[in-house]
């Protein structure tokens, strides 16, 4: 008996060989057609047909689903297709990609905090670079040549002030509802963290009021702050904070008050003087007494600005002027590695998400080129204490503080545009206009 079930065996294991000889035949004789018909198109369509018929035969056997489909569908890229029907198959993959939490590893609370202050803190590489003097006159030649360049290709003669400037653009909202085009074109995120499609969606995003409740200019709406007071630039003079990161918020301040009509605290508090170690913790004492003091405070600014490499320039040119470009910051509160922070949990997150999503539109319809990407980042920052809330990193520190200066304006301009809610205004005027007989 055993005899003859191994004679069967080898039976079967021949018919299988011979098979897959035939088939290999077949596709080689197929390569070797291929290669000798050469430009003549009438045989490379025969080809193409006969394996289209294959291939057709080859899912009506093996996946019969697809003789039912529209026709539309099945000339869509098979990977495409592939995916529908597996997602379709599987409705549990789908829901899992709209949820994903990454698997939680336990940390202990003191090794998350010094990981949120100290060497995970946003500043993504780490100390500040000193700059020798001829790395300093290679970057000021180069705004030099930037500006001089702006000016030959300008129509007109730059002015040598700032001018607001009008819609240049209108971004396409319903393209970016695809969750993988919407982040590819507005977020980078980092290896730390992970975002889904439930907080990045489009409409969502663009549908939450940012404009300010308060509108009495009496009491204040606006608070300015540096958690990284001693930011510099290339050329700060040391012992001046008019020419570091707080120099920039004061010009901010200014810049909202006398010509859009905000009401503005600047907060001058140091936390990072000895070490930037821990400068959040140490400023929240601070920010929770001047937001009870002033409860009327909708917006809140962390203003910074960025390490990049040494060699990396961050300069448009807005007006015909340098103009430091600038990023939106977000916190998600929660890391690869530790999934949900408990302790650290922000009730506002997706309100500032919305916030920076705004202005990021703003920027990109009146300033294209002015923004970097949104980054999304693991922890907190303090940005749980309004919704309104903004950590802004104004350039690096290889720009010059004229740039630094220079982006305040735009910047301001993008702010009231947010605040006081002057696109939607428009769209809407526009639509009542058309009601009317």
């Amino acid at each position: 008996m055993r005899i003859i079930r191994l004679e069967n065996s080898i039976k079967t294991g021949r018919g299988k060989i011979k098979r897959f000889g035939i088939l290999a035949g077949a596709l080689l004789l197929l390569g070797l057609w291929q290669k000798q018909a050469g430009d003549t198109g009438e045989t490379v369509c025969l080809q193409d047909e006969i394996i289209g018929e294959v291939q057709e035969k080859a899912y009506e056997t093996c996946i019969p689903v697809f003789s039912f489909m529209e026709e539309g569908i099945r000339k869509e890229k098979d990977t495409v297709v592939a995916m529908r029907l597996f997602t379709g198959f599987f409705p549990l993959y789908e829901y899992m990609e709209l949820h994903y939490v990454t698997p939680v590893q336990a940390e202990s609370r003191n090794t998350v905090e010094r990981i949120i202050e100290g060497e995970n803190s946003h500043e993504k590489d780490g100390e500040d670079v000193e700059l020798d003097g001829d790395l300093m006159e290679a970057i000021q030649k180069e705004n030099e040549d930037a500006v001089q360049e702006g000016e030959e290709e300008a129509s007109v003669d730059p002015v040598a002030g700032f001018q607001e400037a009008e819609k240049v653009q209108t971004i396409d909202k319903t393209a970016l509802e695809d969750f993988d085009r919407l982040v590819s074109d507005f977020y980078a995120v980092d290896s730390t963290t992970y975002i889904g499609r439930d907080q990045l969606d489009v409409n969502k995003l663009s549908s939450k009021d940012m404009t300010l409740q308060q509108r009495d200019s009496s009491r204040p709406q606006i608070l300015i702050y540096h958690t990284h007071s001693q930011e510099g630039f290339v050329d700060s003079v040391p012992g001046d904070d008019n020419t570091t990161i707080m120099g920039a918020g004061e010009k901010l301040a200014q810049v909202l008050r006398d010509r859009y009509g905000f009401h503005v605290i600047h907060h001058l508090g140091k936390y990072d003087v000895e070490s930037r170690d821990y400068a959040y913790s140490n400023s929240a004492p601070a920010l929770e007494q001047v937001l009870a003091e002033n409860p009327d405070i909708e917006v809140i600014i962390d203003l910074h600005r960025d390490e990049v490499a040494a060699d990396r320039k961050l300069v448009t040119d807005i007006s015909g002027r340098p103009t430091a470009r600038f990023m939106f910051f977000n916190g998600l509160s929660r890391t690869n590695k530790t999934g949900e922070i408990d302790y650290l949990q922000n009730p506002n997150l997706d309100e500032n998400l919305a916030f920076s999503f705004q202005m990021q539109v703003a920027a990109n319809e009146y300033y294209p080129g002015i923004t970097r990407k949104i980054y999304l980042k693991g922890y907190r920052y303090n940005m749980h204490y309004r919704g309104k809330t903004l950590l802004i990193e104004l350039g690096a520190q290889t720009n010059t503080v004229e740039e630094i200066m220079n982006a305040i304006d735009p910047l301001a301009h993008i702010l009231s545009i947010v605040l006081n809610g002057e696109a939607p205004a428009e769209e809407e005027t526009v639509e009542e206009a058309e009601q009317q007989p």
